[in-house]
């Protein structure tokens, strides 16, 4: 589900390359000075400067190829020394829940024309996160949750950690950190590379959720999956700085009680001095950000921010903060005047300017030009469900400044360089126009065109549905091929309708049924997808806060609202509407038959949460509060409350292997609808994970299903 989006808008990581770790990271990959950028070509990795576009050979496949083997690595990721001397390669990458985070790694010297396996000793693909010290002279990593500093010449190993387990987790994150904080590297080399900080977790005391495999072998076994629920205790969290030459961690004293706060954010300050990070508290309303002396251990609070719903985690820079000022000043993200907004934030004594003045969301930060004196940030005051490129001066004068081409109407991307110069930038809209180019600032001129589709096509429409609650909601619709205005046609919504993610935009591709197997237009359907109250859509924080207690109650109603008002339209038939949506999407879907089965007659819910109680408790108290304190909500918000109610046709699909939304409610969903007399349809996937896409066959036999039922219980075709 209930990945942890910040916002769906936010799409490109920017490399920062000699710092950043390897984890299979996707987008341009620049060089340090972001006048060039890298790519692999035919196992060879090359160079492109910029704005010559002159190619240049870096890294021949004979130079990745191990002593005593005939193949080169396959190179995953990889990044260049901050000299550039040597390089550190990323291959034989594993999946570690959503992302593949574990694989072996090798550094390349170049002057030495060595190339050497790192953590050799180790399990393969075992080792997280490596990363090069700033001297490149050592490669610290995880490995079975430990932290290790490997020599680059000696190969000598020294542990920074030892006391790692199943559920003592050092340099990494536990199962809910990384689902919902998107946390996955926890440590940090210092700038003067005398030191490493580092999360550890102790998830001791945190149940294990038994997942049971009884398909691979003749025995069934459990796999066991620390994971706490709604009203339980998140893993202790706290972080501490080791010194590498002694080995020693000195423990940050940071206010409060571990077991009830989280730390979602650290990074460190430019003298090697303190580390800066954010505490969150459990019902996560309080954010505080605090300065630690690494000698001392001793913290000082210098940002406060509480709310009456949540706080969004929103770092501006990796798990961090972008430094302005020469390390003095840094960069937050804050809900706290109405809208997203950009703030500048002393480290001396916490004196805040807004940057990103006006009554608009600043969607994400793309980079900071210091020496020009802007920063330059993806907004859309105007429309939400498309995003552009603007700039506004860093000392929050002056109006912000667009820069995406005004004649482009529709959602724009750009993955900039470290200096800010280049970007790559896509743009595309609901009519199929699309460009992608490399270009240059100032002026957004282009120096290299990749694809440029500017003729109109499609039967795509972007709409808005007033109700008469006075909500305005965004939607896109995709009409049959043939229409005929005259005539009745059934109508598909898709719904996701949660905080996690919005499902309209005005973007090439976003509007599609992509589980129905044939030409969904040519058999005669409407598709269609509204957002409603609580998408993270760029409308200020009223829109996305007003679901705070309220999931499963006003996300559902604002759904049926638009509904109504589209089965007014002359042309669509008000006894075939139909609903799917896949894990909040899926809750979506229960929650729309049941609470409303006078207007969906046909529904197909994917991996569902069927009671909110059973979810993880960072997703779930974020929105809906502690159970324990007021349980009613998590009752009457979950699609189990109110399957007595089913009228239509339900179609239920899961994975029994689930870690993130356990199969579990499912079969409690199950046994509620036996109870109450109603009948249905159940496909279990046996093993299969949150995506249902493990073992042959699959994905194909999951489509067949879900195009079966829908044409078997919501005919296709006009009337």
């Amino acid at each position: 589900m209930l990945m942890r989006s910040i916002n769906c808008f936010i799409l490109c990581l920017l490399f920062c390359l000699g710092s950043s770790s390897l984890s299979a990271q996707r987008g341009l990959k620049w060089n340090t000075e972001g006048t060039a950028y890298y790519a692999i070509e035919k196992g060879v990795i090359v160079q492109y400067a910029l704005p010559s576009f002159d190619r240049t050979e870096v890294i021949q496949p004979a130079q990745l190829t191990p002593a005593g083997s005939d193949k080169p690595l396959a190179v995953r990721d990889f990044a260049f020394s901050a000299d550039g001397n040597r390089l550190l390669i990323y291959t034989n990458s594993k999946r570690v829940w959503r992302q593949d985070t574990r694989g072996d790694y090798w550094v390349l010297d170049l002057a030495g024309k060595t190339l050497r396996q790192i953590g050799k000793d180790k399990p393969a693909s075992s080792l997280m996160f490596a990363k090069f010290s700033p001297d490149a002279s050592q490669v610290a990593y995880v490995s079975g949750h430990n932290i290790y500093v490997e020599n680059v010449q000696t190969g000598a190993v020294s542990a920074m950690t030892t006391d790692g387990t199943d559920r003592i987790i050092n340099g990494t994150f536990d199962w809910a950190y990384e689902e919902e904080f998107g946390c996955r590297d926890g440590f940090r080399w210092s700038p003067d590379g005398k030191s490493i900080a580092y999360w550890r977790l102790d998830a001791t005391r945190i149940r294990n959720f038994l997942m049971i495999n009884n398909t691979d072998s003749i025995y069934s076994f459990t796999i066991p999956v620390e994971y706490p629920k709604a009203g339980q205790d998140p893993s202790a969290c706290k972080v501490g700085v080791v010194s590498v030459a002694t080995g020693i961690t000195k423990w940050m004293d940071v206010p409060g009680d571990a077991v009830q706060h989280y730390i979602p954010a650290m990074e460190w300050m430019a003298d090697s001095k303190q580390i800066m990070l954010e505490q969150l508290n459990r019902k996560q309303n309080e954010a505080k950000i605090f300065l630690c002396d690494i000698a001392t251990g001793t913290s000082r609070s210098i940002y406060n921010e509480s709310t009456n719903t949540w706080i969004d985690v929103e770092p501006t820079e990796g798990n961090g903060w972008k430094w302005i000022n020469n390390g003095k000043e840094f960069l937050v993200i804050s809900e706290k005047d109405g809208w997203r907004h950009l703030y500048r934030v002393s480290t001396k004594d916490g004196k805040e300017q807004l940057v990103t003045v006006g009554n608009y969301d600043m969607i994400s930060l793309k980079t900071v030009d210091e020496k020009g004196g802007y920063v330059y940030f993806m907004a859309s005051p105007d429309n939400s469900t498309q995003q552009y490129l603007y700039r506004i001066l860093l000392n929050g004068k002056g109006k912000p400044e667009l820069l995406s081409p005004a004649d482009q109407k529709g959602s724009h991307n750009y993955t900039l360089s470290p200096n800010g110069r280049y970007a790559s930038h896509n743009f595309s809209n609901h009519r199929n126009q699309s460009v992608s180019v490399l270009m240059i600032f100032p002026g957004h001129k282009t120096i290299k065109e990749n694809v440029r589709k500017m003729e109109p096509s499609g039967n795509l429409e972007m709409f808005q549905v007033p109700t008469d609650e006075c909500v305005t909601r965004d939607g896109w619709m995709v009409k049959p091929k043939n229409f005929d205005s005259t005539r009745k046609y059934p109508v598909l919504f898709y719904v996701y309708a949660e905080p996690a993610s919005a499902t309209v935009r005005d973007a090439m591709g976003v509007a599609s049924t992509r589980l129905y197997a044939g030409d969904i237009a040519a058999d005669g359907y409407i598709q269609i997808s509204v957002d409603g109250r609580g998408s993270p859509a760029p409308k200020g924080a009223a829109w996305r806060k007003a679901i705070y207690q309220n999931i499963g109650i006003i996300n559902i109603r604002d759904q049926a609202m638009a509904a109504k008002k589209i089965m007014q339209w002359p042309f669509v038939d008000t006894a075939r509407i139909a609903v799917h949506g896949w894990s909040g999407g899926g809750s979506t879907t229960l929650n729309l038959l049941f609470q409303y089965p006078e207007i969906y007659k046909t529904g197909i819910a994917i991996a569902p949460v069927a009671n909110q109680l059973l979810y993880d408790n960072i997703y779930q108290e974020r929105y809906m509060g502690l159970p324990q304190e007021n349980k009613e909500p998590f009752i009457q918000g979950s699609p189990i409350t109110h399957a007595k109610n089913l009228r239509g046709n339900l179609l239920v699909v899961h994975g029994t292997g689930d870690d993130n939304v356990h199969y579990q409610g499912t079969e409690m969903l199950i046994n509620e609808l036996v109870k109450q007399g109603k009948q249905f349809q159940m496909m279990s996937y046996p093993n299969r994970s949150h995506g249902i896409s493990e073992g042959p066959g699959t994905s194909q036999h999951l489509s067949r299903l879900f195009t079966s039922f829908l044409k078997t219980h919501c005919p296709g075709g006009p009337r």
